[in-house]
């Protein structure tokens, strides 16, 4: 399953930090998933506080 950052992304930095595959990077507005990079191994859901990534 692919994974989304929702707008509920606070944009604190935590996913990106985590990120084994460095997917992760700021968007203008908030954090965004490069999907050809993704790995799908789920590190930036467990890692969210704000519960703002979501499998799609």
């Amino acid at each position: 399953m692919a994974f989304k950052i929702t707008e509920d992304c606070t944009s604190c930095g935590t996913c990106a930090g985590e990120c084994p595959a460095e997917a992760i990077s700021e968007g203008d507005d908030i954090y965004v998933i490069d999907q050809d990079a993704c790995t799908e191994c789920g590190t930036c859901v467990d890692v969210c506080p704000a519960e703002a990534i979501i499998e799609v």
